[in-house]
């Protein structure tokens, strides 16, 4: 039997899917210690793992600072994360020297988690939340402008404080080694192989081991009428508009829609509602996935993975750059519709959409059973138990960064010499004419190759 070190970050959909896992592992016998805070801790406990409160080590933050964690600020978090750890320095170190853990089971965001294990030379197993994200599955992720120029003004902050984790012995290549998925950490995701974006390029030291969720019961779909459900998840939840769009699209259809809201909204701004529209501050999410016939979502990660489970097609209306991605896979299923007018005609037609479909309803049949042929939660416990893993397939990615690399030198080498043939002919000033185009094709043509090495890997790996 092991003793197992759970860490998570302050997050519902972080910690939600853990929880399972920390159940299984204490139910096969081994001691599941689960570092979290207080407003987990009675679903921590009834796991049959102890809790142990990190409440007070979490920084008093600006309203700046609070602003930015709201909005999912990749830089924020990274600081925030940061500061943690080093807060916990001397807590954790005593509880890793009594503890002794065998192995560290942390969420993919939480850096005190990955550091300590990492620090103190504990086998690592990641649980990633969200899509497996690498150089290849990234490209599923769109930057805004503004958040582009976010990461990259926030750079030169997260690296002050990155800075300050060295003087307490912590061991790290970098920012990217703390957030990015690579080939050589075990790691734990909650979806199919199937539903993964470029899930070739995933070794051995990943387990897809489908949602974990602790309901067993299955889809239901027999009613008298459509049931339609909304939900924009726990973090970016106080849209009452849009609630009130959903309302007014809903009220004179023949469905009955049930809305969970959060407890930020008050009930009461909503108005009197339609006799087929019920508001709800939390609902049993799952239970009512089963009967729903239409889910209204904002793609995160774990909203989307049930809904699958439950063979609920979507609506889908992305907040983040992550739930992008979720809603672009959802699509290429073909399991739900983007929601790219979010007037109440525009929900009313998406809607209706989904309804009037079929396909929409097999796909997500299809991933249903999908889902419920993984391995799941038992197989997440196996996978921590047995760590440290070893790989012995192909890393696409060290072969794709190979191939980029030599495509690289060649291109610049005739681009360079292109450049200096301009300029000794033409002249110099007009080298930029070369140049700036050169600069542009490189990342299509460099892509344009990747996706050819990327085919010719699956080939030899399929041989």
């Amino acid at each position: 039997m092991k003793k197992v070190a759970f860490f998570c970050i302050p997050a519902h959909g972080h910690t939600n899917p853990m929880l399972p896992v920390a159940a299984e592992l204490v139910r096969r016998g081994n001691t599941v210690r689960f570092y979290s805070f207080n407003e987990f801790k009675s679903k921590i406990e009834a796991t049959g793992a102890e809790f142990i409160s990190c409440d007070s080590y979490l920084p008093e933050l600006t309203e700046k600072e609070e602003s930015g964690l709201k909005s999912v600020s990749t830089t924020e978090m990274a600081i925030q994360d940061i500061r943690i750890t080093l807060a916990m320095n001397d807590f954790l170190r005593d509880e890793f020297q009594s503890f002794k853990p065998d192995v560290v089971y942390t969420d993919s965001a939480c850096f005190w988690g990955k550091l300590n294990a990492w620090k103190y030379d504990v086998p690592m197993v990641v649980s990633t939340s969200t899509f497996a994200f690498n150089q290849l599955s990234s490209q599923y992720m769109k930057n805004s402008p503004r958040e582009l120029a976010g990461l990259i003004f926030g750079l030169p902050k997260v690296s002050r404080e990155l800075n300050k984790l060295k003087a307490y012995g912590f061991k790290f290549k970098g920012l990217f080694s703390l957030i990015q998925s690579d080939n050589d950490t075990d790691s734990v995701v909650y979806t199919s192989r199937r539903f993964q974006p470029y899930a070739e390029s995933f070794s051995d030291h990943y387990a897809f081991v489908g949602p974990s969720v602790f309901s067993k019961i299955e889809p239901n779909k027999e009613k008298t009428r459509p049931l339609v459900y909304i939900s924009l998840g726990t973090v970016i939840n106080d849209r009452p508009e849009f609630y009130g769009k959903c309302i007014e699209a809903l009220k004179d259809m023949d469905v009955d829609a049930i809305i969970s809201c959060g407890n930020v909204i008050d009930r009461e701004a909503l108005g009197v509602l339609p006799k087929n529209v019920q508001v709800y501050p939390y609902v049993n999410q799952l239970d009512i996935l089963s009967k729903a016939d239409v889910f209204i979502t904002h793609c995160g990660m774990n909203s989307v993975s049930e809904s699958l489970y439950m063979a609920a097609p979507m609506v889908l209306y992305p907040q983040t750059n992550e739930q992008q991605a979720v809603a672009r896979r959802t699509m290429e299923i073909g399991a739900g519709i983007m929601l790219t007018d979010d007037s109440a005609q525009g929900i009313r037609a998406a809607v209706q959409s989904i309804l009037d479909n079929d396909t929409y309803r097999g796909s997500a049949e299809k991933c249903s059973k999908d889902f419920r042929s993984c391995s799941g939660t038992n197989g997440a416990a196996e996978f921590i138990e047995n760590a440290p893993h070893s790989s012995n397939g192909i890393d696409f990615i060290k072969e794709l960064s190979k191939a980029n690399g030599k495509f690289q030198c060649l291109y610049w080498g005739i681009a360079m010499a292109i450049i200096i043939l301009v300029g000794i002919i033409i002249g110099w000033k007009y080298v930029w004419i070369v140049g700036a185009p050169a600069g542009i094709l490189s990342t299509l043509i460099g892509k344009s190759v990747q996706k050819r090495q990327y085919k010719s890997l699956i080939e030899k790996m399929n041989k």
